[in-house]
């Protein structure tokens, strides 16, 4: 598992992504009611949020080779696609009324966990009863095992930026460290706390706060 920072992330993949989101759309699983949701305003305010989140993602390099080395072989052509509709699939089914909503993007899928059912106030010890759920998505992605997982911490922007940033690392770790008790191989893992950047609500309001406090697993094709 490792800790990435920002000045590790790849540079220009933000555009690519956000126009990929512009053109193709998100289909954004209800995390309660379990219908997908696709919107004007839902596609406006994902297309930022969407592309904040994975234009961090580090993608090939040393992480591709360590996989292919562990036998783990690389997606081709039309069979990613197909690969991460099955994975969505069943996360979807699986996640249903937990709170988790699942998010597709072209080719990727992002897991958004709320603060407020995945961990304590200010802890980063993740809830007992959140357990069942990570378990469920460990599942999933070790069945589908030819897919990047990076676990991001986010925080809302009370307090001081120095102790959300740590919050929120020490947060996404937690949730990396039971994924890997869960057999989740430690070379797919990239762990980064961002603390209160790429928000998702308004940090005006206590809802909008709440929803910036959150940890979210992007999974990306190994191609």
């Amino acid at each position: 598992m490792t800790l990435s920072t920002p000045h590790t992330f790849r540079l220009g993949l933000v555009a690519v992504v956000a126009t990929a989101v512009a053109a193709a759309g998100c289909q954004t699983l209800d995390p309660y009611t379990g219908e997908t949701k696709t919107s004007n305003t839902t596609k406006g305010a994902a297309i930022g949020a969407v592309a904040g989140t994975i234009g961090g993602i580090i993608v090939g390099g040393s992480r591709k080779q360590v996989l292919i080395g562990a036998g783990i072989g690389a997606l081709v052509g039309g069979g990613v696609g197909a690969y991460m509709d099955k994975q969505e699939r069943e996360l979807r089914e699986r996640l249903q009324a937990t709170g988790v909503s699942v998010t597709r993007s072209g080719d990727y899928i992002i897991l958004n966990m709320p603060g407020n059912v995945t961990f304590p106030t200010n802890s980063s010890d993740v809830n007992a009863n959140f357990y069942p759920v990570l378990d469920s998505v460990a599942i999933v992605v070790n069945k589908y095992e030819k897919t990047y997982v990076d676990v991001i911490g986010f925080t809302d922007s009370t307090g001081a930026l120095d102790y959300n940033q740590a919050l929120s690392e020490r947060r996404a770790r937690s949730v990396a460290s039971y994924l890997e008790s869960q057999q989740v191989l430690q070379q797919r893992l990239v762990v980064s706390g961002r603390g209160p950047s790429n928000p998702i609500g308004s940090n005006d309001t206590p809802d909008g706060r709440a929803m910036n406090r959150r940890v979210e697993i992007v999974l990306t094709p190994l191609t």
